[in-house]
């Protein structure tokens, strides 16, 4: 298999896994990702609903792109496609099963929630064709030497709660949303690090890349 095929691969398995990791999300409820508290806090100050989400994206979209397109690619595309279709499907799905889900196995379904989500993270970001709009501002964070990436998304995710505080309470916000915020960055750059940039350029391989 050549390096661009894996890197196809990895990049539609990403992205993939992030909409059945939304779904399972839902199912788990424990608060909303940090990214949707700040859009859903946004829309309920501005009393625009849903339309705050494409225009918000379309801002990080063009800021994006301004500072460093390299991370507007294909996957960028089948993001904004994709997720949520799988989402909505996978949800539907889950829900069939509604009378099994107890406290123990909606923390259960969090915490693998929460690991799949870092390695989905991890694989499109190593394959290098585009990452959403939202991933993007830690990477380019970290392309500034502010800090590693761990830390980048620390900031980006605990700002986007910290938004949504201001701006609508503590509504959307649960302890789920707290430890996502916290823990999504250092977890994604350890799979990154050991199970992402081995599969597209190989065990032996040094990988000149900051972390």
């Amino acid at each position: 298999m050549t390096e661009k095929t894996r890197r196809i691969i990895m990049g539609v398995v990403g992205v993939s896994l992030l909409g059945v990791c939304v779904a399972m999300l839902r199912i788990a409820d424990f608060g909303t990702d940090p990214f949707t508290v700040m859009v859903v806090s946004v829309a309920h100050k501005t009393k625009l609903s849903y339309q705050v989400y494409p225009l918000v994206i379309g801002l990080f979209i063009v800021f994006v792109f301004f500072v460093n397109r390299k991370y507007i690619g294909i996957v960028t595309a089948i993001n904004l496609v994709l997720v949520g279709i799988i989402a909505d499907t996978v949800h539907r799905f889950l829900l069939q099963f509604s009378e099994f889900y107890t406290l123990g196995v909606r923390v259960g379904m969090f915490v693998a929630t929460l690991l799949l989500l870092c390695l989905a993270s991890s694989l499109y970001i190593v394959a290098d064709l585009g990452v959403s709009s939202y991933d993007a501002l830690s990477l380019i964070m970290r392309d500034k030497n502010l800090a590693q990436y761990r830390i980048c998304r620390i900031i980006t995710d605990a700002s986007c709660v910290l938004i949504g505080i201001l701006l609508a309470g503590f509504s959307g916000i649960g302890i789920g949303t707290i430890i996502t915020a916290f823990f999504m960055g250092p977890i994604t750059q350890f799979i990154q690090t050991n199970i992402a940039e081995p599969l597209r350029y190989g065990k032996n391989k040094k990988v000149n890349k900051k972390g």
